[in-house]
């Protein structure tokens, strides 16, 4: 058997649906492995990036490791973005990449980058197959770590001397999974106290409790124990935000409405969060405010983040028993307070949501798309200042309904995670919303998206700059300066690729086309001029209430 042909069973024998990826001639021999593959589906994409954050986002909705590919020196350099992303993201990926002939050299240097060298810092494995009978062994270990936590991203560089190799009685491995073990009981006895003895304790959700079983634990601590939640931006839907313990999603690190209640809560029992997302609120070493650290994973000491006590562990495991220990103590806690948090925020939220000015406000779009959208559609978000405001005033009522990155917090993702999102998932609708300088720079994907005949609903935010810089900016104190760019026409710009292009002059028209096209099938651009102006209006307003209130 080729080794070729070899590393593409070992890839079926792991459960590989897709490969993403755009092949050069170092890997033709792994491209003619896959085409005879009756199990691998190849998706063609118009760049490499497009590819890794499609591998990616497949692993964050699976839970199984995406794959991706590409040739060798400026296609693997171009997965380095997508690589940090699933490091960052706790993604699982692996990324195969071809190299030239390491037995023999037949053009010198000529495109080659130590590419192993370069993933070594952005994955948790990055190995060279130097000889096809390893390659079975070496695929299985790059999965397992792939999947095991914390998950990410792991490379594997394939020469293209030794895809020709023939294999004599290849080996494939079996799939031995393992089980998390369960937190020790000492620590569940430490936090269970900790907990009886607050007065005021709130409940953090973070990305790492994305998994069903810690939702369905999740949702059974709150409803049972009556402790109010909030969540980060990566934690948003593992419990039903519609909940009325829900107090909101920190969408900033401090000076939120919803900080006025992490302020006053003198424990905090922070579930699968840890400081590589941006971090939900600050820890001062004077505060006395206690925290209490659950994970699969001991957290990492810094000066924002040093947790009273680890509870380390199987998540759904490590809450099933604190409810069992603490259901004595069910509503014991006062949450008055809390709870008039609760509607200050709420108050704050929907004071622009009604509000039909055009350019339209984020507050409104944000309200139009959760209208018309059912519980288990799904959003995804590139990066740029909507992303605070979908995670302030976007309620998700299912985990994964709510697509956004918050650790690489990259543009260009947001479009590409869509594609995946849908061709996963093609019974539920799905919205990519795009600021247009993310936008663009994956924006070739819209020929993959009409290739794979996907049914997706694309808004791109049109202001004609970098606009989270230009607040950044404008909060500085600095005049603007370098941020601003001229567009092309979005509208012809989706009919040039054979997608459907819009562009509203009213907050009612593009209701109306949002609506439409979300019962049309195929791919539909909106070019919609969004007004950030009173970002900072809101912000200010937000500091003083939150002064008196």
């Amino acid at each position: 058997m080729k080794t070729s042909d070899f590393i593409i069973q070992a890839l079926e024998n792991e459960g590989v649906e897709y490969i993403f990826g755009l092949p050069g001639e170092e890997n033709l021999d792994l491209l003619e492995s896959i085409r005879k593959s009756e199990k691998i589906k190849l998706v063609l994409t118009r760049h490499e990036q497009g590819a890794g954050f499609m591998a990616a986002t497949y692993g964050r909705l699976t839970g199984k490791p995406g794959v991706c590919m590409s040739t060798l020196g400026p296609g693997a350099t171009n997965l380095m973005t997508p690589a940090a992303y699933a490091q960052l993201g706790a993604m699982p990926m692996v990324m195969l990449t071809g190299q030239k002939p390491i037995k023999e050299s037949k053009q010198g240097k000529f495109q080659i980058v130590d590419i192993l060298e370069m993933m070594q810092p952005l994955t948790k494995f990055s190995k060279q197959i130097t000889y096809g009978k390893n390659s079975g062994a070496v695929i299985r270990e790059a999965f397992r770590l792939s999947q095991e936590e914390r998950p990410g991203g792991v490379h594997i560089e394939i020469p293209e001397d030794v895809c020709k190799e023939e294999v004599e009685k290849p080996h494939f491995f079996d799939i031995v999974t393992s089980k998390i073990p369960s937190a020790n009981l000492e620590s569940i006895k430490a936090a269970e106290k900790m907990i009886s003895a607050a007065k005021k304790p709130l409940l953090l959700i973070g990305a790492s409790a994305n998994r069903k079983r810690a939702s369905e634990a999740l949702t059974k601590f709150v409803n049972i124990l009556k402790i109010p939640f909030f969540n980060t931006q990566m934690g948003k839907g593992i419990i039903d935000e519609r909940n009325p313990l829900y107090l909101g999603t920190a969408a900033l690190s401090s000076d939120d409405f919803l900080h006025e209640a992490i302020e006053k809560a003198d424990l905090i029992i922070n579930v699968g969060h840890d400081t590589i997302e941006k971090p939900p609120f600050i820890m001062d070493i004077e505060d006395d405010r206690k925290v209490i650290h659950i994970n699969f994973f001991a957290a990492e000491i810094n000066e924002v983040y040093f947790p009273q006590l680890n509870v380390i562990g199987d998540i759904a495991n490590s809450i099933h028993k604190l409810t069992n220990q603490l259901e004595h103590c069910a509503e014991k806690w006062n949450t008055d307070f809390f709870l008039s948090v609760k509607e200050n925020v709420a108050n704050h939220l929907s004071k622009y949501e009604e509000d039909n000015r055009f350019p339209i406000l984020p507050q409104r779009l944000v309200k139009i798309i959760r209208n018309l959208l059912g519980n288990d559609d799904i959003v995804t978000l590139d990066n740029g200042i909507y992303k605070i405001w979908f995670s302030r005033n976007y309620p998700a009522y299912a985990q994964n309904t709510l697509l956004l990155d918050n650790a690489l917090a990259t543009m260009g993702a947001g479009f590409a995670s869509a594609i995946m999102a849908k061709e996963l998932y093609p019974n539920k609708k799905v919205v990519s919303v795009n600021g247009d300088g993310g936008f663009m720079m994956n924006s070739q994907e819209l020929e993959t998206a009409i290739r794979m005949q996907l049914d997706l609903v694309v808004i791109i935010l049109n202001d004609n700059a970098y606009g989270m810089i230009e607040w950044k900016q404008e909060g500085e104190g600095f005049p603007k300066y370098g941020l601003e760019y001229q567009n092309p026409d979005f509208v012809k710009y989706a009919e040039s690729f054979g997608a459907k292009g819009y562009r509203p002059n009213s907050v009612e028209n593009f209701e109306e086309i949002f609506e439409k096209t979300l019962k049309t099938k195929g791919v539909h651009i909106i070019d919609l001029a969004v007004d950030y102006s009173l970002n900072h209006k809101i912000l200010n307003v937000l500091l003083k209430e939150k002064t008196k209130h």
